[in-house]
């Protein structure tokens, strides 16, 4: 080899070290980072020894496939999981004590206690007191259901609008990518964004992606609607301002395509979005349901029937509804009467009626009088309405409480059904999201940064840098000694 080689040699290495010692430090200094994929400095030999042809970004499109998947149906459950939680808490409180069987068991010794001393004005109103505790209960949570969905509505337009901006910014960073790749520019660093991107729109629905020439990329939804190709697709939705039972909210729209909710407590639903509208229009509607129900139950268990004879029907009595005094007929279910059930004024002595008429009977005339003999002993109707409390009824099995309940069976199952759903979802969440954590971690080992390694790289790469810095000193003291003895 002659010197002049061997000088060519030792500054194409100590270029190629300063390089790569410099990429190092990089993945050092973004070692914390979890959206940074690992440099490596990719040589080539040359008749000037290695040289750098490139800085290859370490990636593995597999595992990230894999890792979108699984953090958007991660992020699906756990807004499931979160929802009926929150759903519980609204509606039968801590420990239930805002359920509707727990009122309704103190409303039946409420009744008990009357019952035992029919004549006890002070009795008869606590029974009266606790019907309204219990139909008070009822309607504030339907209320509270209703509202619920509102504030469902108002985190998925959030959410749309979310994913709009991110996909804005996505195009930002595509088409860096594509025009880098055209001109031979590093884009890396906009690759790394790229991904971060898709981490971050696959929270809210569920993605796949296609690349195409010049690293241009293609993303679609797990249902082959395209979000993005060159341009975003718009992601639209309309939030309702407040909502009633049985109103069906807006759907969200996928370049005018409806986004499909989930379905089932351990979901389908992938990403956020679709997991939302799944509480919205599913679990939230069910719960709904249920105490519609329950109220319809009380109305009919509780309402006053013709007693002399003739053919009168049954009217509401102690319970009535905005469609008093009709009672419900069938066992099918009446959407939204839960939202204004309440005590019959007639019988509420803090509005000048009268608590006798539970115990006797008559507040829709004298045909309805029961203790027609006026004993103020007279206990067969409470007893009667206590024993109805325990009875079957027929329910209606649209809203997941299928078979034969009684009035306080029903009541009881549908806390049972909620959380249900919750501890299934929960079981779930804690699953998918340790699968996701899994494939992540998978991801960061295969294209994150391993400091141990780096550090050693370093070190390696300071004693190249320093062994060719010798020989550069060794070639120029010898071309030194060259030119002194030919002078």
């Amino acid at each position: 080899m002659s010197l002049s080689t061997a000088l060519r040699v030792a500054q194409n290495s100590i270029f190629n070290a300063s390089l790569q010692t410099s990429v190092t430090s990089r993945n050092i200094s973004e070692s914390g980072n979890t959206n940074y994929a690992r440099r490596d400095v990719e040589l080539v030999t040359t008749s000037a020894g290695a040289t750098v042809f490139s800085v290859r970004r370490a990636e593995n499109q597999e595992l990230l496939r894999n890792s979108l998947a699984a953090m958007a149906s991660s992020a699906g459950q756990a807004s499931i999981a979160d929802g009926a939680a929150r759903l519980n808490n609204v509606i039968n409180g801590t420990d239930n004590s805002t359920s509707p069987a727990t009122f309704l068991t103190q409303f039946e010794n409420a009744l008990q206690l009357f019952a035992t001393d029919p004549s006890n004005d002070l009795t008869g109103e606590q029974a009266i007191y606790a019907a309204k505790e219990l139909a008070n209960g009822i309607s504030d949570a339907s209320v509270a259901v209703q509202s619920y969905r509102t504030r469902l509505d108002s985190e998925i337009s959030s959410g749309v609008e979310t994913v709009n901006a991110l996909l804005d910014k996505f195009k930002i960073a595509n088409d860096e990518i594509v025009r880098g790749t055209v001109t031979g520019q590093d884009v890396n660093d906009a690759l790394d964004t790229r991904d971060t991107l898709l981490k971050e729109i696959s929270q809210y629905i569920s993605i796949s992606t296609n690349t195409r020439d010049n690293n241009d990329l293609q993303i679609y939804t797990s249902e082959g609607v395209t979000l993005f190709e060159t341009l975003p697709r718009k992601v639209s939705f309309e939030p309702t301002a407040s909502y009633s039972p049985g109103n069906a909210g807006n759907q969200i729209y996928i370049d005018g395509v409806p986004l499909t909710s989930g379905s089932g407590a351990s979901t389908n639903a992938i990403g956020s979005l679709a997991a939302k509208l799944q509480m919205r229009d599913d679990i939230a509607e069910q719960v709904q349901g249920q105490l519609d129900e329950i109220a319809r139950g009380l109305i009919v268990q509780f309402s006053e029937t013709d007693q002399s004879g003739g053919v009168g029907p049954a009217l509401a009595g102690l319970f009535t509804y905005s469609g008093g005094p009709a009672v419900p007929g069938g066992a099918t279910a009446v959407s939204g009467i839960a939202l204004t059930l309440s005590v019959n004024a007639a019988f509420d002595p803090s509005v000048g009626g009268s608590a006798d008429l539970l115990r006797d009977g008559g507040a829709n005339g004298a045909s309805y009088v029961q203790n027609t003999n006026g004993g103020a002993a007279f206990s067969t109707r409470l007893n009667s309405y206590i024993e109805s409390i325990g009875q079957t009824i027929t329910t209606d099995p649209s809203f997941g409480l299928a078979g034969s309940y009684s009035l306080a069976g029903y009541a009881q199952s549908s806390i049972g059904w909620l959380d249900g759903v919750r501890s299934t979802a929960t079981r779930a969440a804690e699953s998918k999201q340790a699968l996701s954590d899994r494939l992540e971690t998978a991801l960061s080992s295969n294209q994150g940064v391993n400091l141990d390694e780096e550090l050693s790289m370093l070190i390696e790469l300071e004693q190249s840098y320093q062994a060719s810095a010798r020989v550069m000193t060794t070639v120029n003291n010898m071309y030194t000694t060259l030119l002194q003895s030919v002078g």
